[in-house]
Formats: structure tokens, C-alpha cells, sequence
């Protein structure tokens, strides 16, 4: 895989790596992703909007040159600006590799910084020396007002030129939650959503605070992502309980729905209406009960993202994606090309792991297990 360096959401060019319950491997245009949606399916996407998150300023303690990077925050309301969890670094800017951004200077519990017109105070250390929680001084108005003023959309080298905001949100985007964007959504457009509706396909929303995909960090990165607040409307959760009534797939359009409604469904297995908080970590061990297929990005091994998947397919499926990927010169990153997988059986998923892990010791193990059928008595509503 090679990185997207343009900052185009739908490229004409865009390709789709396409995976099948059984672990079978295609490659089409993304254009031709309606044609993978059945009748009756129901896909969500998150329409959380972006903010411009990365904030230079002055440690004023110190008098060096600091940004930090809004990375969390305790809930989705105006208010919950005002205290979030922020990454720092030192001097440079998004052309250098995050990897190589130097440490910010040592901070304090109470150290002032001066972000453009934003005031902010170090509230907390988090046990890392990038990672604090901000208090910022004023209104709930006057800091919206100064993100929107002075911060700019969070951004990594392999894109050269600056970002703007509406780079950064995706055609459905709403409320202005999210530290960087819900890129999945990118392949979506009203066109796309108007073809769903004329198929017969279900469309509906859930707001997710998406986090930052990387900090340079490895230690940090190995926490990623932090807990993220998100909120599912009635009209959503009653389309799940329709989907489910009619044993119906629910597509999950990016990694950040999956957390969403994975976090909100109750032990009878049905998905809650209104906040929450995404405190999951969702990877080879979990186990699905909503999300049947997942559009998402090219993500690279070792990232929380790509982790994630690993609740659709086992390590052996996974392994010949990526393979498939740099064969094919898929595009990374939020801008880059995209995958549509359908989850594995659970049974089928367990029993290809057991195998890997009984051949690394000589022995043969091989399972032929069918999918099992779900069927759903409760009646539809109309």
C-alpha cells in the first residue's frame, strides 16, 4: 500500500477490496459499492463533522513553541469542549512525520498555554508526557469561537498541502464532534444515498466523537483509541430493531459505528437509544452481536483500526487482505481506497484461529462448520 498524498474524498480511481463471509477475494470500483447491498440491508454511517483540532501556541512557562492535538473529550454537548484530553508536541508542523515531532516542553499540572486567541491550563498529567487534559478559560462561545478562528484540521505529512475544514467533512457531516474525520464516510455522497433509497436499502446516522488515528507514539498509539462519546437517535435504534425483525444485515459504515453500536447493545441484543460513552476495545476476541459488514479504510497492520477488523475475519483472512492490498497499490490513509467486509461466523472465525495455533506446533486441524442462521420472531414494524 502507498499513502493517499491528495486530499480528494471520491476519487473517479477509487478501488474496493471486497471480502464474503467465507473469505473470498474481490477486487471492484468503488463506485460499485451499491451494487454489494441487498434489499432490506440497513447501512449507518456516522455524521459526526470534523473539528480543527490541532492548536499552535506558547507554553508560557517555558516560552517554546507547543501544539497540541484534541484527542478526547467526556461528552458530545457544547460544554464538553471545555476540558478535553489533548496530545502535545514541540516545534514543527504536519510536514514533519508525527513519528518524528519533537516532545513538547515539560509540563505541568497548571502550566498556562496560549493557543492564538485560546487560553487553556494544564488540568491534569496523564501519565504520558504528550498526554494531559486542558481546561480552556471562557464561555463555551468564546472557545468555539477560537478553534474556529485559530485551529486548523488535524493532518500527517503524507498529505503536503494544508487542509481545509471542508477537506476533512464528509458529505452527510452534522454536529462538530469529531477529532478527525469518520473517513469511511468519504465514499458516500447524496447520489449514493438516493440509490439506496430506490433499492429499497435502509440508510440511517449515529453522531460518534472519532478520535486521532496516530500520536507518533507507541506507547500512546498502544492506548488508541480513547474512550469516545457518541449518541444514537430513536429513529436509528427503531431501524435496528426493523433490520433485526426481518433478518436483515447492518452494514456499519466505518470502524467508529461499529464502537458505537457494539457499546450500546443491551443483553437481549437489541441496540439502546441516546448517549454513551465507547470504552471498548473491539478485536480478535470480540464478538460481534450487531454489525453483519463494515465498509472502512485501508489501514496499515498494528493500528487500532486495523485491529478492529479482526472481529470480521480471522488472522489468516486478514493477512491475505493486506497481501491484496499492496499487490493491488491500494491507497492508505482517510483519503485513500477502501474495504467492505462481511463478518465470518464466529464458529468459522475460532475455528480458523484454533488451526493457526495448533500448525505452529505440527499439528493438522482443519473444521468445516456452515453458518449459522439467525432468525429473529419478532414482528416488523411498518
Amino acid at each position: 500500500m502507498r499513502a493517499a498524498h491528495l486530499p480528494i474524498q471520491r476519487p473517479r480511481q477509487a478501488k474496493l477490496l471486497v471480502v464474503d463471509g467465507r473469505g473470498h477475494i474481490r477486487h471492484l470500483p468503488r463506485r460499485r459499492i451499491v451494487d454489494l447491498f441487498r434489499t432490506g440491508d440497513l447501512v449507518i454511517a456516522n455524521d459526526a463533522a470534523t473539528l480543527p483540532a490541532s492548536l499552535s501556541g506558547i507554553h508560557e512557562p517555558s516560552g517554546q513553541v507547543i501544539e497540541v492535538r484534541l484527542a478526547g473529550r467526556p461528552s458530545l454537548t457544547a460544554e464538553g469542549i471545555r476540558h478535553p484530553i489533548a496530545v502535545a508536541f514541540g516545534s514543527g508542523d504536519f510536514l514533519m512525520r508525527t513519528e518524528d515531532r519533537p516532545s513538547p516542553p515539560k509540563l505541568a499540572k497548571g502550566d498556562a498555554l496560549r493557543l492564538g486567541p485560546l487560553h487553556a491550563t494544564v488540568e491534569e498529567l496523564m501519565g504520558h508526557p504528550r498526554l494531559v487534559r486542558l481546561a480552556f478559560q471562557g464561555s463555551a462561545q468564546q472557545i468555539w469561537e477560537g478553534l474556529a478562528r485559530h485551529g486548523r484540521p488535524i493532518q500527517y505529512s503524507h498529505i503536503t498541502t494544508p487542509l481545509a475544514l471542508w477537506d476533512v467533512w464528509t458529505p452527510i457531516a452534522g454536529p462538530p464532534v469529531a477529532f478527525e474525520p469518520p473517513s469511511a464516510g468519504f465514499a458516500l455522497d447524496w447520489n449514493l444515498i438516493g440509490l439506496l433509497k430506490a433499492r429499497r436499502i435502509a440508510f440511517a446516522t449515529v453522531t460518534h466523537a472519532a478520535g486521532i488515528s496516530s500520536t507518533g507514539d507507541p506507547e500512546l498509539d498502544a492506548l488508541l483509541p480513547f474512550d469516545e462519546p457518541y449518541h444514537i437517535p430513536h429513529s436509528t435504534a427503531l431501524a435496528l430493531r426493523v433490520a433485526r425483525a426481518r433478518g436483515a444485515r447492518v452494514i456499519a459504515i466505518g470502524t467508529t459505528v461499529v464502537r458505537s453500536l457494539e457499546d450500546a447493545v443491551d443483553v437481549d441484543g437489541m441496540v439502546q437509544s441516546g448517549g454513551g460513552i465507547a470504552t471498548q476495545r473491539i478485536g480478535r476476541s470480540s464478538r460481534l452481536r450487531v454489525v453483519d459488514a463494515i465498509l472502512s479504510g485501508t489501514h496499515e497492520p498494528g493500528t487500532s483500526h486495523h485491529e478492529l477488523l479482526r472481529a470480521f475475519v480471522d488472522g489468516e483472512t486478514l493477512d491475505r487482505i493486506d497481501r491484496q492490498l499492496g499487490l493491488g497499490e491500494y491507497e492508505t490513509h482517510e483519503f485513500g481506497d477502501s474495504v467492505f467486509l462481511e463478518r465470518m461466523a464466529p464458529h468459522r472465525c475460532l475455528g480458523k484461529e484454533r488451526n493457526d495455533e495448533r500448525r505452529t506446533i505440527g499439528a493438522e486441524f482443519a473444521t468445516s462448520l456452515s453458518h449459522r442462521q439467525i432468525q429473529s420472531a419478532a414482528a416488523s414494524s411498518r
